[in-house]
């Protein structure tokens, strides 16, 4: 059980620290899958410094961050502390440009 928490703790430490951070599967580099790709090229054309964190290497931090948001897919962005969405809404916000603007802001 305490495992559970100190990742839930961990993962809260991961979004409060860092201004964007993309929980992904693989990493930027090296995306595991195309709404991953898509996040991270998304991401990259906004000029965006972000943080990722490889949900495939940790099956913990997998489940962790789906409970974590309540949201059941991957890749998950946040924003300051906030969770913005996955690749969809990530990309509906990008051809609005309100993506650019919450990354500014």
């Amino acid at each position: 059980m305490t495992d559970q928490v100190s990742m839930q703790d961990q993962i809260k430490e991961t979004v409060s620290n860092n201004d964007i951070v993309l929980f992904m599967k693989g990493n930027a580099s090296f995306p595991q899958c195309g709404f991953s790709g898509r996040s991270v090229q998304i991401l990259n054309s906004l000029g965006a410094e972000f943080v990722t964190v490889d949900v495939l290497s940790n099956e913990a931090v997998r489940q962790g961050i789906k409970e974590y948001s309540n949201w059941p897919t991957i890749p998950q962005l946040y924003v300051k502390g906030e969770f913005v969405g996955g690749c969809d809404i990530m990309t509906e916000m990008y051809e609005s440009g309100e993506l650019k603007q919450t990354l500014e802001a």
